[in-house]
């Protein structure tokens, strides 16, 4: 109980509260998409440089926090993607932004803030390690599958370029390419601009999550019931169990093993909507997935830290 109070609803209140004042007319739709944008191409991009020019690329360097990681979000993506063709019979395009919504886990809205409030902010090392390779990841395995489906028999070079040209054209993509470059340079950040930096930080997390509230309020369910419901068992349980049985399994020191399991334990993140609205492809299942499995995710996160003690 602890946990859920101090932990998890201050989290979900900041969200409740986007979603209670746009519910009630006090915040336009066209606010929450500014705000929105500001957090998505601004401030989240400022955060992630800020952290992965300070980070210690020997975490990156222990294979065992991103194998543990990844292989449950490709297994998450491969169980959407071939649940949703074997047991709903949906078409391929449709199937592949489904596996997009099992594998896109929100680790940035929701894993960052609940691992600082559970752990401390010096236990975020590893969580910034999972993103820094997380975007990438993730829209380089969804966009490569799409552009192979929609577009049979085109070439490998086009369907690549397609990739390439999709994933850097994304500012999360361009923020973590640019912290890469600076530490591996080893060259220091001017302290005015540090500072100026770390006040865009500063706003990224609290009104994102205020934005994503006022966002999931556009994303009523409506039908595909079982699909969704699909997703969020895809989402909250099955990706979290792989990356504690691999965890396990490779002996992952504690904090990684704590970052990776509830990183893993989020719901799908408003990227997952962003990709199935791109192609056009399961809009509604991919919205309503993110809308139930948020909701669902405060009892979910509350079991995953509850038994990482």
């Amino acid at each position: 109980m602890q946990a859920l109070l101090e932990v998890i609803l201050p989290v979900f209140l900041v969200m409740g509260f986007g979603y209670l004042v746009v519910w009630r007319g006090l915040f336009s739709d066209s606010a929450v998409d500014g705000l929105m944008t500001f957090t998505q191409n601004f401030a989240i991009p400022c955060l992630l440089f800020l952290a992965i020019t300070q980070l210690e690329l020997s975490v990156l360097l222990d294979g065992r926090l991103l194998l543990s990681f990844y292989a449950g979000a490709t297994a998450g993506f491969l169980a959407g993607l071939f649940g949703a063709r074997i047991l709903f019979k949906r078409p391929w395009e449709d199937c592949v932004a489904i596996g997009f919504c099992c594998l896109f886990s929100n680790s940035v809205l929701l894993g960052l803030p609940i691992t600082e409030r559970a752990y401390g902010a010096g236990a975020l090392e590893p969580n910034y390690a999972i993103i820094a390779l997380h975007s990438p990841f993730c829209y380089a395995l969804g966009i490569t599958v799409m552009e192979v489906v929609r577009n049979r028999g085109r070439g490998l070079r086009e369907t690549s370029t397609r990739v390439l040209t999709a994933m850097f054209h994304n500012a999360l993509v361009i923020g973590i390419a640019l912290g890469f470059a600076v530490n591996i340079s080893g060259l220091p950040v001017p302290g005015v601009l540090g500072d100026a930096l770390d006040l865009m930080v500063r706003a990224a997390i609290p009104a994102a999550l205020f934005a994503l509230g006022g966002v999931l309020y556009r994303y009523r369910p409506e039908g595909d019931l079982r699909t969704i419901g699909f997703v969020c068992a895809v989402s909250l349980i099955l990706h979290p169990v792989i990356v504690w049985g691999m965890g396990t399994a490779l002996a992952l020191p504690q904090g990684a093993f704590r970052s990776a399991v509830i990183t893993a334990a989020m719901a799908p993140g408003v990227n997952a909507y962003v990709f199935a609205n791109l192609y056009g492809r399961a809009k509604r299942v991919a919205a309503s997935s993110v809308l139930l499995s948020t909701g669902l995710s405060i009892l979910s996160v509350w079991f995953w830290l509850a038994l990482l003690g």
